[in-house]
């Protein structure tokens, strides 16, 4: 009886997935997307909510008194590759594999959720409650997604993140933080040997992104990275210049807050330091949760994961899990195996079934 149910589901969640791809859905444009989620609840007598792009549904049996599980992952996708050779739009499966956008990241992972949650939806004396979501915005980390979805959901204690993972479990996954530095300096006559060249002062600091290594080193993802990726200074060549900008592209890791990881690198920089946001924080679970043993018994490998995703704008326990391969997202002709999509359902539910938290 379950395995017929998990086979039905299965061939649910790739026609869903079918029509998804054939509805284009980038990111702040996933109202197609939307009404394809709103009429599958419909049809299901689901109960749903909605703000802006985001959807959301709980359980049959919902009880305030238990933990509850977020099951959540994006419905938006980036703009087709140049590089496609087929119809990124046209849902075809051919030898195995369902092709078009989003098939990969994350709509593999997405329906996986979403057949899980169907699973389980209507289940009596569950030791806890789900909480079903597809979010908007993720490929862009818009605020009209996640962000603005979490005020409205019943308190969570656990989520699972959907994103291609080839089904291991990412354990930790790395924050950023953009940084606009500003070196000083003053100007002057470059023949004349006046001014104070903040090119010269700016060196120094870059010197030290390069070469500084944080005391804490993350298990699952090793140390903080720093990169300079955009410098900008001068007007004219005769001129010293006054002003030195460049980009520092800081990769943060679950060893410290992205407000730990800024006081350091202010204690040890002359320039001024402007980070554009602290939202997309690192993130990271204990081996020792009652989700990650369930998953090691299960095959499934714990790893650090150099990617960010919704998780970084989540302030509760979360794990990033899901069918289908990192490797594939973004790219030209982009697809997920049909089997890997049955493997997500069954992994998924072989997760949750009778797990405690």
């Amino acid at each position: 009886m379950v395995h017929l149910e998990i086979t039905s589901l299965i061939e649910t969640a790739i026609n869903f997935l079918k029509k998804l791809i054939e509805t284009p859905s980038l990111s702040r444009e996933e109202t197609g997307t939307l009404e394809l989620f709103k009429a599958f609840f419909a049809e299901r007598n689901i109960e749903f909510q909605t703000i802006k792009n985001n959807i959301w549904a709980k359980n049959l049996h919902f009880d305030d008194k238990k933990p509850s599980i977020l099951l959540n992952s994006h419905h938006d996708t980036v703009k087709p590759n140049v590089s496609y050779s087929r119809d990124p739009f046209k849902a075809e499966i051919i030898d195995g594999k369902l092709f078009g956008l989003g098939s990969n990241d994350a709509g593999g992972p997405l329906v996986s959720l979403l057949a899980t949650f169907l699973f389980f939806y209507e289940k009596e004396n569950l030791k806890f409650n789900l909480v079903f979501a597809a979010s908007a915005e993720e490929e862009i980390s818009g605020k009209d997604g996640i962000e603005i979805l979490i005020p409205h959901l019943p308190k969570i204690d656990l989520a699972i993140v959907g994103e291609p993972t080839l089904m291991d479990m990412a354990v930790a996954e790395k924050g950023l933080m953009v940084l606009d530095c500003t070196a000083k300096g003053i100007a002057g006559h470059a023949a004349r040997n006046e001014g104070k060249n903040a090119i010269y002062e700016a060196l120094e600091d870059i010197n030290w992104f390069q070469n500084f290594e944080f005391p804490k080193v993350s298990a699952a993802l090793g140390p903080v990275k720093m990169s300079v990726t955009v410098i900008n200074a001068g007007t004219q060549h005769n001129v010293v210049p006054d002003e030195c900008h460049f980009v520092v592209d800081v990769r943060a890791t679950d060893a410290y807050t992205l407000e730990e990881t800024l006081e350091i690198i202010e204690q040890n920089v002359k320039c001024e330091v402007k980070p554009r946001s602290i939202r997309l924080n690192p993130s990271g679970i204990s081996e020792d949760h009652p989700i990650v043993k369930r998953g090691i018994s299960l095959g499934m490998k714990p790893y650090g994961s150099p990617t960010l995703s919704d998780q970084a704008l989540m302030p509760f326990t979360s794990i990033k899990i899901g069918p289908g391969d990192s490797a594939r997202s973004h790219t030209a002709d982009e697809y997920i195996f049909v089997a890997e999509i049955e493997k997500g359902i069954a992994g998924y539910i072989g997760l949750l079934d009778n797990l405690e938290i």
